[in-house]
């Protein structure tokens, strides 16, 4: 796992490094003006597969950084806090009403003419649960950035770890 957190430093850094430029900001309220952006984050999904049978919702928040590489494309950072759940017909079970995950993530991000943009993104997913472990995360997803800084992004959410556990995500941010 610590190699894992090593890669994941090191891509950070290099990106940084390597992708680093001076961008003029300009008065537009375009996703693509200006350099680097920052995004804050409320998030809601509901689980798919077979976790949907114990949760019945995940709700959370996110903070992103997007790094502009070329054009429209952006290498993107982020970290976050998930919950999921428990069905209320499982409570008093002895199981716990909530479960924890961190979810980090590196990925890439591309924006249309229009402002829609599709992305990508691989992690890790830390349980904040004693003894929870680890699994390695993918999402694809799509949005679109409104003009004044607002976004919305749906994405689907893999986390896998000898099995997968799933989530549709609906993610409303801020981007400054």
């Amino acid at each position: 796992m610590k190699e894992l957190l090593l890669t994941f430093a090191l891509a950070g850094g290099i990106a940084f490094s390597g992708f680093a430029q001076t961008t003029a900001t300009t008065a537009s309220s375009s996703p693509t003006s200006g350099g680097g952006k920052f995004s804050i984050g409320a998030e809601g999904g509901l689980p798919v597969g077979e976790i949907s049978k114990v949760y019945s919702a995940v709700i959370g928040g996110s903070v992103k950084y997007e790094l502009p590489t070329s054009g429209r494309s952006y290498f993107t950072l982020s970290a976050g806090y998930n919950a999921f759940l428990l069905k209320s017909v499982l409570k008093g079970i002895g199981i716990p009403s909530t479960s924890g995950f961190i979810p980090v993530k590196a990925g890439a991000k591309y924006y249309s003419e229009g402002n829609f943009f599709i992305e990508g993104q691989l992690g890790i997913v830390f349980s904040t649960e004693s003894g929870g472990g680890h699994a390695f995360v993918w999402s694809p997803g799509i949005g679109y950035s409104f003009n004044g800084g607002f976004e919305a992004g749906v994405r689907y959410e893999g986390w896998t770890n000898g099995s997968t556990v799933g989530q549709i995500n609906l993610r409303l941010a801020y981007r400054f």
